[in-house]
């Protein structure tokens, strides 16, 4: 069957109707794997969802995310995370498309920077994964000399709505967390704003929130028209005029933008809130009448919150719990070896169908064969296991143990494994058909500026003898008719290497598309905002660690890796690719410390040395874990060996006792 093109449908030939085309249109998501028939048939029986390549899954989530977030919804929620996007979880665990944040419409492709990044909340689901969280708070507040029994945290409620941006005056959407649609017309509709209707069309900077619907309202009187709140809400921006049960509702105010800065909320220290953790939670969810699935947590400091930052995804200062917590135990049916991008062999374990928290379970993680070895994780063996949300599926514990087979070969080359610490790794990275295709799919995945270079194009020109990046650049239309490929998709094939060259994208994430380990997209944009893109390749392990978050290890890793994709990224940088370069951060020019190299020793009276290197960094300075004839500084503590002290004298360089070090940092 010929596939429609979404450029010019055929809408007398499909069943998407004319409205859910222009969504898809604008959204920029195209039906190329798929075809109308195989659209409705996974609508309607979403079991069918492990069939599907994993080119097809992507699409398939694509295409229902576009027309939920424009109010055209094809799917369940339901059915849309626990059927199919839980499907992409479990094959691929680190696939882009999980990490991103999700676009909130599919309304416009205009978009506009939004006043500040918009990211979405990174999830605990039991009281100990909070609890790691609050260490980590608690280890950045000794860092910064900060008590932590004085820090406020702040618990609200976790709004399950449509996220905004209101300025004072402007609405948009969140879009991909920097980029978002102007929807200020809702506010012309009468949309109000919670907390306060005077400031509607006011002035002043309210910030995030979301747009929701009042849930006894919806029960009421919206109920019988839509699916659900959510299907309500998209529908509350569109840009078409809106049905009488929606002005009526906007009318009532009982669809607001809720700011999150004004939302009901509990104050206090962390022993507080520990002491009488499940009453504040529950309190706290019960204090509005909107949709809420959990509370969010976040500590107020200023100072904590700048020095955490933030990942790609989401904000490392707070935390959304979820309690939702429910197990259940399966028998093991097989273990399964998969190759990841990196050379890893990760176990699968299938499991009889089983439902837990409203899935259907079928596969589990078990991290790696050191703990199939360990924990006795084979055929017929007995695991509880835990879901929690959109979590993976994973073993909570083993509760009967049976022998667990180690492979011995490459599930994909047959190459012989080699054990590093608890991972089996291939080692045949230059020719093992599992990482190499992986890691081509990564490298477009990434760019994100192109479409139709997933799973089944990739596999198909591997076949046909294409290993590299630069020679898929390469290639015309005719050379992909000659591989197989129909005319029409070998022509958009061709174009779509054109458009991820000539559409601009940000430098970081063109060097985040290499996969270089430990470079992900949050370091790469963290070390392109000190150095050049050109600068790169000449860094030492040294000016690397200078920048605080890069550890001495990540820095040996990251020269690696940029010395290992050299010659690609030459290739590649001749291509011409439209790349968004980064302002550089000046690193604290007037500090007497900015450019220096320094080496800590000794036991420190003042804080911990790694505090003593952390702040050194924040001075511009660089740090050092050996004496050379680079370093400028040897700073000195208690109890120092005397190799080191004798190797800076040899040297030239200057020695500072801990005092001196710290007069001279002030």
């Amino acid at each position: 069957m010929t596939k429609p093109s979404i450029a010019s449908p055929h809408l007398s030939d499909t069943r998407l109707s004319p409205s859910q085309w222009t969504l898809l249109r604008q959204s920029g998501v195209q039906l190329q794997q798929l075809d109308e028939q195989q659209l409705f048939s996974l609508a309607q029986n979403p079991g069918t969802a492990r069939s599907l390549s994993t080119e097809e899954l992507l699409e398939f989530l694509q295409i229902c995310n576009a027309l939920y977030r424009g109010g055209e919804q094809l799917i369940s929620d339901t059915r849309y995370d626990h059927s199919f996007r839980e499907e992409l979880q479990k094959r691929q665990p680190d696939h882009p498309y999980l990490q991103q944040v999700e676009a909130e419409s599919a309304i416009s492709s205009k978009t506009e920077a939004l006043p500040e990044r918009m990211l979405s909340t990174d999830k605990a689901y039991h009281i100990k994964e909070v609890e790691r969280w609050i260490r980590r708070i608690e280890q950045t507040a000794q860092r910064l000399r900060l008590n932590f029994n004085e820090l406020e945290f702040k618990v609200t409620p976790k709004l399950d709505g449509f996220a905004a941006y209101y300025t004072g005056n402007k609405l948009y959407t969140r879009g991909d967390g920097r980029r978002g649609t102007d929807i200020s017309r809702v506010l012309k509709r009468g949309l109000t704003i919670a907390g306060d209707l005077s400031l509607n069309h006011g002035t002043g900077d309210h910030g995030a929130g979301e747009i929701v619907v009042s849930r006894s309202y919806f029960s009421q009187k919206l109920a019988d028209r839509f699916d659900n709140s959510r299907n309500f809400q998209a529908s509350v921006i569109r840009e078409k005029s809106l049905s009488a049960s929606v002005h009526k509702a906007i009318e009532d105010h009982a669809v607001v933008f809720y700011p999150f800065s004004q939302l009901p909320c509990w104050r206090g220290y962390w022993p507080a809130l520990q002491a009488d953790f499940d009453n504040i939670v529950s309190t706290i969810k019960s204090t509005v009448d909107y949709d809420v699935d959990g509370v969010v947590i976040e500590v107020t400091n200023a100072d904590i919150k700048h020095n955490m930052g933030a990942t790609q995804h989401h904000h490392r200062w707070q935390i959304a719990y979820k309690n939702n917590q429910k197990t259940t135990r399966v028998e093991v049916l097989a273990v399964l070896p998969q190759t990841s991008r990196s050379g890893r062999i990760n176990p699968v374990v299938e499991v009889p169908p089983t439902r837990l928290s409203g899935a259907i379970i079928q596969r589990v993680s078990a991290h790696h064969y050191g703990m199939v070895e360990e924990k006795g994780i084979g055929v017929g063996a007995i695991l509880e296991i835990i879901r929690s949300g959109e979590v993976i599926p994973k073993i909570e514990a083993v509760i009967t143990a049976a022998k667990g087979i180690i492979p011995q070969q490459c599930p994909s080359c047959n190459n012989e494994l080699l054990w590093d610490n608890d991972y089996l790794i291939c080692t045949n990275h230059l020719l093992c058909p599992a990482q190499i295709t992986h890691t081509i799919e990564h490298f477009f995945k990434i760019l994100g500026n192109n479409d139709g270079f997933g799973r089944a194009t990739v596999e198909k020109l591997f076949d046909h003898g294409i290993r590299k990046i630069d020679a898929i650049y390469a290639l015309k239309t005719a050379d992909f008719v000659s591989m197989g490929f129909g005319p029409k998709q070998s022509i958009n094939l061709e174009m779509q290497l054109l458009r991820s060259r000539q559409e601009q994208i940000e430098d970081w994430r063109f060097l985040a598309a290499f996969g270089i380990y430990r470079l992900g997209t949050g370091n790469c944009e963290k070390l392109l905002s000190h150095y050049s893109l050109s600068e790169l390749f000449i860094l030492t392990e040294e000016q690397i660690t200078a920048i605080e978050g890069f550890a001495e290890k990540t820095a040996a890793m990251v020269v690696t890796g940029l010395q290992k994709i050299t010659p690609l990224f030459k290739q590649l940088d001749q291509l011409g690719f439209n790349l968004q370069h980064q302002k550089q951060r000046q690193i604290n020019a007037i500090s007497s410390l900015s450019g220096k190299l320094f080496v800590f020793t000794g036991t420190m009276l003042q804080g911990s040395r790694t505090e003593m290197q952390a702040r050194a960094k924040q001075l511009g300075a660089r740090i050092g874990t050996t004496v050379t004839s680079k370093t400028d500084y040897l700073v000195t503590g208690n109890h120092v060996g005397a190799r080191k002290v004798n190797s800076a004298k040899e040297k030239g360089v200057q020695i500072l006792s801990e005092q001196e070090y710290l007069s001279l940092i002030s």
